[in-house]
């Protein structure tokens, strides 16, 4: 083997070097990556993201803990305060509806235009396009684990008592991430062809807001009507399912909480799928647009 050949198989890119020793475009390395070397590198480049983002501010990564308890207090004043609202029952029952509706609506909203973002690297290499939306979706994941943390804290000092049930937090976040990830792809697959969906999403999101249970809640409803939103609006089931476990202890309607995880894993299946496919003409559409 020649010393150009053996340094090409240190570098890991063995087909990817010229004879003068330059690299060739890398697409060939990233298409043929293991699985887990391919969750290596977005957790990489999540970590490395959000290091740079923290960089940025004075307060650094306290920033994820201050900006969803700033949230909460905009809404407890309107809703609390203004409307003369139950105290810390109230507060708890804000958080769990408004911290996970923060982490689904920003993280789609961020990884619908996460392909376009990229633009300047797409012009360089085919890289999987559905590496951008899990960078995206892995950056939310770590920030909504420390807001996880912090509603827990707030839940008991408010006064209420862990208990098993709190052990379905865990399928529940699950769930809950999966149903964000897949969303995710389908937006950012979307957006580089129809540029208007950004706007739509957004708008979309303040509807969200609104219709999710995030200041009301569905089961003062008639069960049927709960029944009806839960099916039409997943992520009012998932806002719930929150409240059920930490503040009354119950665990979550475990046949929805499947049929949502077989949905969505499916969609997350068929959208790993269009990206791959329709990569280059993904690449085009933001290079041309």
């Amino acid at each position: 083997m020649s010393s150009h050949s053996a340094a090409a198989g240190d570098a890991g890119w063995p087909e990817n070097r010229y004879n003068d020793g330059r690299f060739r475009n890398p697409a060939g390395y990233f298409h043929t990556m293991s699985l887990a070397h391919t969750l290596s590198l977005i957790d990489i480049q999540a970590r490395m993201s959000l290091k740079c983002e923290a960089s940025r501010y004075f307060l650094g990564y306290l920033w994820w803990l201050l900006e969803p308890i700033l949230y909460v207090m905009v809404f407890y004043l309107v809703f609390g305060v203004l409307l003369d609202s139950q105290g810390m029952e109230f507060i708890v029952f804000l958080m769990c509806g408004k911290l996970p509706f923060v982490w689904f609506s920003k993280t789609v909203i961020k990884a619908s235009g996460s392909i376009l973002d990229h633009v300047g690297l797409i012009g360089l290499t085919d890289l999987p396009k559905a590496m951008f939306p899990l960078m995206v979706a892995h950056e939310g994941l770590y920030k909504q684990v420390a807001v996880f943390a912090l509603l827990a804290v707030v839940t008991l000092g408010a006064g209420y008592q862990p208990t098993l049930a709190w052990l379905w937090l865990f399928p529940l976040v699950a769930a809950n991430y999966l149903m964000i990830v897949a969303i995710s792809l389908a937006a950012a697959f979307m957006v580089p062809l129809f540029r208007d969906l950004v706007m739509m999403i957004t708008l979309g999101m303040t509807l969200l807001l609104f219709v999710s249970g995030v200041f009301w809640d569905p089961r003062a409803l008639d069960p049927a009507v709960m029944e009806l939103i839960f099916i039409i609006n997943p992520l009012a089931f998932f806002l719930d399912a929150y409240r059920q476990v930490m503040m009354h202890g119950l665990a979550p309607d475990l046949p929805h909480l499947l049929a949502l995880t077989a949905l969505f894993g499916v969609l997350f299946a068929v959208m790993l799928c269009l990206l791959h496919r329709y990569s280059r003409f993904l690449a085009l559409r933001a290079l041309t647009a």
